[in-house]
């Protein structure tokens, strides 16, 4: 029976690499929040407790801490005072001033030149966060009174016609009469088998076919 051997990935991404330290060494490591200052000459500590971790090697662990100790969130942790731990997160000492003030410079430096590179690029392409010219005011004026007549006919409600049964009209019986799409109300002086007469709510008398009665 033939043994299979499971090769080991390798991790070749900085950012890949930071995550398994965190995860192996969490009390040293962090990807969150501010970092903690590391102790002095870490590196030979690292190499020697991952010397037979196949996922990494020298190399490879070397540019990634030299990105984890450049990082803006390390550098932000590097105040004078402040304790340097060791792959377990034991102290190993308080950081110095000498070593406070070139975390400061390193952290002013990569700030100024992302500040330099935005500059580079909305000098580039000034359009970018221009916004979109007004309208002339007659224009909106005109595009406002659309809107507003498009809104009135959605919101005018349609007039619900019932027929009416010429048959059972009488004198005095309360119809409406259909003009457009809007009823008026009305009251049947005259009947008739194909019409009406009847008068309107101003008074006007008027004779309408059946077609247009309704209850």
């Amino acid at each position: 029976m033939t043994e299979v051997q499971t090769e080991v990935q390798k991790l070749t991404n900085n950012k890949e690499i930071i995550a398994y330290l965190a995860e192996k060494f969490p009390l040293c490591f962090s990807l969150e929040g501010e970092a903690k200052p590391l102790k002095i000459g870490l590196f030979q500590d690292l190499a020697e407790a991952l010397a037979d971790d196949e996922k990494v090697s020298k190399t490879q662990l070397r540019q990634a801490l030299r990105q984890y100790t450049s990082n803006w969130r390390y550098l932000h942790g590097c105040k004078v005072g402040a304790q340097r731990v060791d792959l377990a997160g034991n102290p190993c000492g308080a950081l110095e001033q000498e070593h406070a003030d070139h975390a400061a410079k390193q952290l002013a430096e990569a700030k100024a030149k992302v500040a330099e590179k935005r500059a580079a690029e909305k000098a580039a392409n000034p359009n970018a966060n221009k916004k979109r010219p007004a309208r002339p005011a007659a224009e909106n004026k005109t595009e406002g009174k659309k809107k507003a007549f498009a809104g009135k006919q959605q919101r005018k409600p349609k007039a619900d016609f019932v027929a009416v049964d010429m048959e059972s009209l009488a004198k005095g019986s309360k119809v409406k009469v259909k003009v457009g799409d809007k009823a008026k109300n009305a009251v049947v002086l005259e009947n008739t088998k194909d019409s009406a007469r009847v008068e309107l709510d101003n008074g006007l008398v008027i004779t309408v076919s059946a077609d247009r009665l309704f209850a």
